[in-house]
C-alpha cells in the first residue's frame, strides 16, 4: 500500500511524505498503474514548485520514502500542494486498497 502523509498547520500544507508500494507482485498491473500515477504526480508537484514558481524546497529520497518540505511561503505553493492533495485523494477514492492518505494539516 502507498502511504501519503501531508504535513502542515492551520490548513496550510507545508510538505508531504510518500512511502510504500501499490503492487502486490511483479504481475500486478493495476498496482503498477497506481504507482506510476503517484510517482508522476510527485515529480510534477516538485518540479512545478522548484522550476516553475521558484519555491525553496527540501527533497529527500531514501529509496523507501520520498520527503518534500516547502521552505518558502507563498499562495502559489499552497495552490500546487492543494492540487497534489486533491489528485491523491481522487486516486485514493478510486483505489482504496492501494493508497492511504494521512493528514497532519
Amino acid at each position: 500500500m502507498i502511504r501519503i502523509v501531508f504535513n502542515g498547520a492551520d490548513g496550510r500544507i507545508d510538505g508531504f511524505q510518500v512511502s510504500g508500494h501499490g503492487t502486490a507482485d511483479g504481475n500486478d498491473f493495476e498496482g503498477s498503474i497506481v504507482c506510476a500515477a503517484v510517482s508522476s504526480a510527485v515529480y510534477l508537484t516538485v518540479n512545478t514548485l522548484t522550476e516553475i514558481i521558484g519555491a525553496k524546497v527540501s527533497v529527500s529520497d531514501s529509496g523507501d520514502e520520498f520527503k518534500v518540505a516547502v521552505l518558502s511561503e507563498g499562495s502559489k505553493s499552497q495552490s500546487i500542494l492543494q492540487g497534489f492533495h486533491l489528485h491523491c485523494t481522487a486516486l485514493c477514492e478510486q483505489y482504496p486498497k492501494r493508497i492511504k492518505i494521512y493528514s497532519e494539516v
